[in-house]
């Protein structure tokens, strides 16, 4: 694995196994994960031709760690 994080264009994701959250409903708010060589990719499941954004295991660990404590409660709210 590189030490730079590469482009959601690098990366085939024809064969990826997506994750889509049980929150996701149909009022817009679809969410999806996959991990493909060794990165974390978070994509909008109601419009698969969109580019995920890419991020690290450490981004995404300090992100759920985050979540987990109550940190980006303040989202709930927007």
């Amino acid at each position: 694995m590189s030490n730079s994080k590469p482009a959601p264009s690098e990366f085939d994701l024809s064969d990826i196994e997506w994750t889509v959250s049980s929150h996701s409903g149909g009022e817009g708010d679809c969410v999806r994960v996959g991990v493909k060589d060794g990165f974390v990719l978070v994509g909008d499941s109601k419009n698969p031709d969109r580019l995920p954004h890419v991020y690290t295991p450490g981004e995404i660990k300090a992100w759920l760690l985050g979540a987990k404590d109550g940190e980006f409660d303040f989202l709930l709210g927007l």
